[in-house]
């Protein structure tokens, strides 16, 4: 389980930014191609955020479909799933959406 270690980077990353505030909200953005599960994120989450200043915080997630762009015709793509073709029959396809794993706000006390 990976989301372990990322969660714990996250919850040292907000500690470090927060600088001693009592952190109240996290929002992550996790694209559904970043092989991160949310489910996962969240439970360790509330294990990772215990004794710090995180501890209570509402963790808020935004999960950012993928999108792709043909190289062949420029259509976009917007889609959940891994393995896509265009409907000009491209799979010449750039991914330009779906893989971040982003901070995106933090509010503190």
């Amino acid at each position: 389980m990976h989301e372990l270690g990322i969660t714990r980077n996250i919850v040292a990353i907000v500690i470090e930014h927060a600088k001693g505030s009592k952190v109240l909200r996290v929002v992550l953005e996790i694209g559904k191609l970043s092989a991160v599960m949310p489910d996962a994120i969240r439970f360790c989450f509330d294990v990772c955020s215990k004794g710090t200043q995180l501890e209570g915080a509402d963790l808020e997630i935004i999960e950012t479909p993928a999108c792709f762009i043909c190289r062949e015709c420029s259509s976009e793509i917007v889609t959940n799933e891994f393995f896509v073709q265009c409907d000009c029959g491209s799979t010449h396809l750039e991914c330009v959406a779906g893989q971040e794993l982003n901070i995106k706000e933090m509010e503190v006390a």
